[in-house]
């Protein structure tokens, strides 16, 4: 077992690599703003009135970008209660181990009094409805993980979904309109149209890269809107999510209207916005599913009982927890006395290790 001081340093140090896709990205929008703003519009440009809108409109998009991309970095996942955070002591003995097993049997353990509502096919882990621990967010429950996105330094889940979607809009829309109004200049470039001046090679590089970079953000921002309009999370998208009536990887879509809203709120005048609009509270979400479990009240509208509720604090009963896995880790008894807790209506929890 490494000291723990070394474990430290080399915790560090990967704190620090982290943040290289960030600082990269951060690099290149500076230089596209410069080479732009400087070696195009005012050096380049000699219509005055195209110059003035070139700048207006460039500078809208800029600050858009700019403000959900940071908005995505920095938004930290919500942890609402506090069993969704592991201990000191875990940490430390997930950290030891090195064999997915093994930490996915501490993860059982941990995960064994939560309420779960959905898992894998693997029968191992819960599902992937509501959220991941992750190791990456110091060991957190990421609710509603989607995945890990290097190029933010952050786990991308139900508190920053929307502004990573704004994000890929804006900058899809940043990097299309810098193609669009540096075309015919670098057409310019070389059809000799230009003075020979160190302005021609950022016109260049400038649409080489905002129309590569357009394509890569294209078939990304493609892929997300179509999970927005499904209902899904990356995750679910590849491993459909077990609910007790079997797999459905359409158990939470709602229909197109209502799937938007989930992400972008009920309020149009923030869709566009980076600030936070998204609905319920990341813990419990409603389904197209009716009376899953016959134990469960019947909700006379379909939907889930449990919207608008505040996570409950009590798991399941012990005949509802044998349903969602076939490990027997899941399922141990506690007695007499878990006999008679009262079980959640539709809480939504994923218990999974991603490293």
């Amino acid at each position: 077992m490494a000291p723990s001081g070394s474990r430290s340093i080399r915790r560090g140090c990967k704190r620090v690599l982290y943040w290289i896709p960030v600082l990269f990205i951060a690099l290149i929008v500076a230089w596209s703003y410069y080479a732009y703003v400087l070696q195009l519009c005012i050096e380049s440009i000699e219509d005055t009135g195209e110059k003035v809108v070139y700048l207006l409109v460039y500078h809208v998009v800029f600050v858009l970008f700019v403000w959900a991309y940071w908005q995505t970095i920095f938004t930290r996942p919500l942890n609402p209660l506090k069993e969704f955070h592991l201990s000191h002591s875990d940490k430390e003995l997930l950290e030891r181990e090195d064999r997915g097993e093994s930490q996915q049997e501490i993860l059982r353990r941990i995960a064994r009094d939560l309420p779960i509502y959905t898992r894998t096919n693997s029968g191992g882990t819960a599902g992937t409805a509501a959220a991941v621990w992750t190791r990456r967010s110091a060991a957190q429950c990421i609710l509603k993980m989607d995945h890990h996105c290097p190029w933010v330094n952050n786990c991308v889940g139900f508190s920053n979904y929307k502004y990573f979607m704004l994000f890929l809009a804006y900058s899809l829309l940043y990097c299309l309109f810098i193609t669009a109004t540096d075309l015919q200049y670098f057409i310019k470039f070389w059809t000799k149209g230009l003075p020979d001046t160190q302005a021609k090679f950022h016109i260049l590089f400038l649409f080489f890269s905002a129309s590569m970079f357009s394509v890569s953000l294209a078939s990304l921002f493609i892929y997300h809107c179509w999970l927005v309009c499904k209902n899904r999370s990356t995750l679910e998208a590849v491993r459909a999510p077990v609910f007790r009536h079997g797999t459905d990887k359409n158990g939470f879509s709602l229909g197109f209207s209502k799937n938007f809203r989930q992400v972008f709120g009920d309020e149009v005048k923030f869709w566009p916005v980076p600030i936070f609009s998204s609905l319920g509270d990341g813990c419990s979400f409603p389904t197209c599913l009716v009376n899953l479990d016959p134990e469960l009240p019947s909700s006379p509208t379909g939907s889930n009982p449990a919207k608008g509720r505040q996570f409950p604090s009590k798991p399941l009963r012990e005949s509802q927890s044998r349903l969602l896995t076939s490990t027997p880790s899941w399922s141990e008894s506690d007695g007499a006395t878990d006999k008679d807790k009262k079980g959640a209506s539709n809480p939504a929890i994923t218990i999974e290790n991603e490293a």
